[in-house]
């Protein structure tokens, strides 16, 4: 059992929370962008209420605990790891939920290279408590606009896990694919089960567009969130979130163990 209080220590330590790697101009950006609909940070997710700035910065004052002063415009962004307990809390509750109900889950991630552990470890829990884990559309292809121009990916799994590949990179052992804040990839997915006449599922797991891609069609999902990474809170404010997690999704992927097993002990999913 990992307890609470070594748990906030390792956020802390491993710069999950506290002052993180994200800058103060990155996440100010991000909030811009939001302002102004940019499809790039929305994720996927096409917001209900009119969200200006100052109403981001307050908003990721209050889930994230990055400072509510608009005059801070430079340095390192802050993460409350109490906020980021509460939040795994929440989250560990949703897997219980869902294990209980032995319901079909669909769990993707954007960030493969740091991430793809810490839902494996879920889809590994969840799998062995009865849950269907859906791996649906595999190899299908999705066009996303990159800085470079669109480019075309195929939809794979590894152990249970959608990620998005580079042409070229298929199979051949490789467990890491690319890092997209799409929401075509979900989409995909879902339009694959859809096709198959398959169930959909009951909840998605995952960042980026994999989330908010999923709420936008009212599918519960919840994930993990960056300070630049309005849209997942701005999801959970309007209720097409169920939980987003607060923290640092870029740090080392071994930084992350700790976060499955402490969820996983909460969801009383450990085996």
């Amino acid at each position: 059992m990992l307890s609470t209080g070594a748990l906030r220590a390792h956020l802390l330590a491993a710069r999950l929370a506290g002052p993180v790697a994200t800058s103060r101009e990155d996440s100010l950006r991000s909030y811009r962008l939001f302002a102004a609909r940019d499809p790039r940070v929305t994720l996927g997710l096409d917001p209900r209420w009119a969200w200006d700035e100052g109403d981001l910065l307050r908003l990721m004052a209050d889930k994230c605990g990055v400072s509510d002063d608009p005059a801070y415009r430079s340095g390192p962004d802050v993460i409350d790891p109490e906020r980021t307990l509460t939040a795994l809390g929440a989250f560990a509750a949703r897997l219980a939920a869902v294990a209980r109900r032995r319901a079909p889950v669909l769990l993707g991630t954007g960030h493969p290279h740091r991430l793809l552990g810490f839902y494996a470890g879920i889809a590994d829990a969840l799998s062995a408590a009865g849950c269907l884990v859906l791996t649906p559309a595999r190899g299908r292809c999705v066009d996303i606009t990159t800085r470079f121009g669109v480019r075309t990916y195929s939809l794979d799994y590894v152990r249970g896990v959608a990620l998005v590949r580079e042409p070229g990179r298929e199979g051949a052992g490789c467990e890491t694919g690319a890092h997209t804040h799409s929401p075509l990839p979900v989409r995909a997915a879902l339009e694959g089960l859809a096709d198959a006449g398959g169930p959909l599922p009951e909840l998605v797991v995952g960042d980026h567009g994999w989330v908010c891609g999923a709420g936008q069609l009212g599918i519960e999902a919840v994930g993990l969130a960056d300070t630049d990474d309005p849209a997942l809170f701005v999801g959970e404010a309007e209720g097409r979130v169920s939980v987003a997690v607060p923290l640092d999704d870029a740090v080392r992927s071994d930084y992350y163990r700790p976060l499955t097993r402490y969820v996983l002990n909460r969801a009383c999913l450990s085996r």
